[in-house]
């Protein structure tokens, strides 16, 4: 089994990001790989460990940031990777992400793609739906299990609007998985190392075989007009007093102040 795998570089969210003008304020931003990618990753490489399978992940941008989330996935277990880098790809929505994923898909002839469910930057959830939708293969998103049935057939539990759903899929396929999959193995020393050696496969849309326009660049299909700093939220207040007390200052604020009864 040949799996391929996508890899995002996002903004630590668990750091504060300033917006300012309706743009995020760049300096002192830092950068880690999304937290979805990394599930998917570490379900790739459990699929490797138990059924022989090759892995590959894809990037999309350059720089140090994404090659360190590169070797994390080298050093998570990850086989190969792809980085497309090229600068007419800074702004591309999931529409763009999605034709060059096809692409790397058709040169490779893989059996499964995993993507996470969505990128905690954008949480749009869309790139490996319209991947799916581009190759005409079979999806299933939000997936919290997945297991090899044979070279050609795959098992996975999503989860669904009124519980877990099983389905048995045909391979080649794209599943698009939830951060309930797995808990994401922290590389060992050794394979830290050993990520430092491998080689990352680095080629612009050029080197791909194809163009911005092919991809439709000139007409993307949604873009990020603003940021708006999320409301702060008010500190709670805190009562002393017996049961009666405290009963009766909360029904007076939720009376006249909150206005909900």
């Amino acid at each position: 089994m040949k799996i391929l795998t996508t890899l995002k570089k996002v903004v630590d969210v668990e750091l504060n990001i300033n917006v300012e003008n309706g743009a995020i304020i760049e300096d002192g931003l830092q950068y880690v790989m999304n937290a979805w990618d990394e599930n998917a990753v570490e379900t790739a490489v459990q699929l490797k460990e138990k059924n022989k399978a090759e892995t590959t992940l894809v990037n999309i941008g350059g720089g140090d940031d994404n090659t360190k989330i590169i070797r994390k996935g080298f050093a998570m277990g990850i086989d190969n990777a792809i980085q497309i880098d090229d600068p007419a790809l800074e702004n591309s929505d999931p529409s763009i992400y999605a034709g060059i994923i096809q692409k790397v898909y058709e040169q490779g002839e893989y059996d499964l793609i995993i993507t996470g469910k969505q990128a905690q930057d954008t949480d749009s959830g869309q790139t490996g739906i319209i991947l799916a939708e581009f190759l005409e293969l079979p999806c299933v998103s939000n997936v919290i299990d997945i297991e090899a049935i044979d070279d050609q057939h795959i098992k996975v539990s999503r989860l669904g609007d009124a519980g877990t759903e099983i389905l048995e899929i045909e391979l080649p396929a794209v599943v698009t998985v939830s951060d309930g999959i797995n808990e994401p193995r922290l590389p060992a020393m050794r394979g830290i190392m050993m990520a430092k050696k491998k080689k990352i496969s680095v080629m612009d849309l050029a080197g791909l075989g194809i163009s911005w326009d092919e991809l439709g660049g000139g007409s993307p299909k949604s873009e990020i007009t603003e940021f708006m700093k999320s409301e702060t939220r008010q500190a709670g207040q805190k009562f002393e007093g017996d049961a009666a007390e405290i009963t009766a200052k909360v029904v007076d604020l939720l009376a006249n102040e909150a206005k909900v009864l």
